[in-house]
This record gives structure tokens, sequence and C-alpha cells, in this order.
């Protein structure tokens, strides 16, 4: 079984986490999509997060639940940092070939992850486009230190089956929807209520 795991807070999750998880499962030939709710994330302030069981549901609206799930198996396992995550799902489920999914954004922040040298070591990872991140992305540290490693985009389909160290960078239409452009929305409309 082949499986894209795309973590992040979903506060709230949108319809631009539905749409890189419909390109992942077609353009890597995946079974399914864990769009997996992090109790936490290190690198976010927890001012202005929902609850997780709040975040969960959101993820559980856009999710189909056969072949794109929500999950909070991060709370459940006590995993805070993906490198943890990953050893943990490997571990519990030997045979699932499992693909890290991210966004443009998140190439670029990786360097900034805990031990993000091993998370790239022991998985394959698929990095989907963001608006205004892409060439800064391309062009970045991880990138560049990694660069060895990238696929071509013709190696997509076969990704998950490749083995580690193997990343791709999917060239796909984007989607600008951003959770913090409609929490900022969210909140004006509540401040201008009468």
């Amino acid at each position: 079984m082949r499986v894209g795991l795309l973590g992040g807070s979903f506060n709230p999750a949108h319809e631009g986490h539905l749409h890189v998880a419909r390109i992942a499962l077609r353009r890597l030939r995946l079974d399914q999509v864990w769009l997996m709710v992090s109790p936490g994330n290190p690198l976010k302030q927890s001012a202005g997060m929902a609850t997780l069981s709040q975040r969960l549901a959101s993820a559980r609206a856009i999710a189909d639940g056969h072949r794109i799930i929500a999950t909070a198996i991060e709370a459940r396992i006590h995993t805070r940092y993906t490198v943890d995550t990953l050893r943990r799902l490997h571990q519990m489920f030997p045979r699932i070939q499992f693909v890290w999914l991210m966004g443009a954004d998140n190439l670029v922040q990786l360097p900034a992850w805990n031990e993000w040298l091993e998370i790239a070591r022991h998985s394959v990872f698929a990095v989907l486009p963001r608006p205004t991140y892409n060439h800064r992305a391309l062009a970045g540290q991880a990138a560049l230190r990694l660069r060895r490693f990238r696929r071509l985009e013709r190696c997509a389909p076969a990704l998950a089956g490749l083995g580690p160290p193997s990343w791709v960078f999917l060239p796909a239409p984007q989607n600008s929807q951003s959770a913090t452009a409609i929490r900022a929305r969210l909140l004006g409309v509540f401040r201008h209520r009468p």
C-alpha cells in the first residue's frame, strides 16, 4: 500500500489541502492520503490555534474517509516532531510505502525542522507548488543540500517505491487558499458584526 502523509495544523482545513491531496493521489499513484492533524506544531505559536478536536473535525469535513483520511495519529502515538512521527509510522506499518507531502513553503522552512536531514535520509517526499514560494524553495538550503536525491518529475509515479533518500518537485496547478487568510477573514467578519 502507498500512502501520502500530509501533516499540518489544519487550522482550519480548506480546499487547498484537498487540492494537494488529490494531486498527490493521482500523480504519485497513491492508495490513500492521510491528513495528519498535528497536536501542536513546534514552529507555530499556539495563540489563535483551534483545539485539536476542532481542527480534526475540519479535516474530516474535507476528507472522503476512503482515499483521503483525516487522522490525529500523532496525538495517539505521542509524537510532536515529523522525524519521530515518521520513525514510528514505519515501525507500526512496515508494509506501507509512505511519501511525505509538503508544500514549497515547507521546503523553504525544512532546515528549521528538528533533525531535518534525518527526515530526508529516511523518507521519500514530494514537494507541491505554493504561490510565491516555488523559486525560493528550489533555490533554498534544503533543495541545494538534497539536490543529488531529487528525481525527475516523470519519476513521480514510482516515488513511493524508490526508497529514501528521494524527492520530487511536482509542478501542478496552484491553489492560493491559506488557513491564515481564512482565519483573518473570519476574524474580520466577527469584528464587524453589529
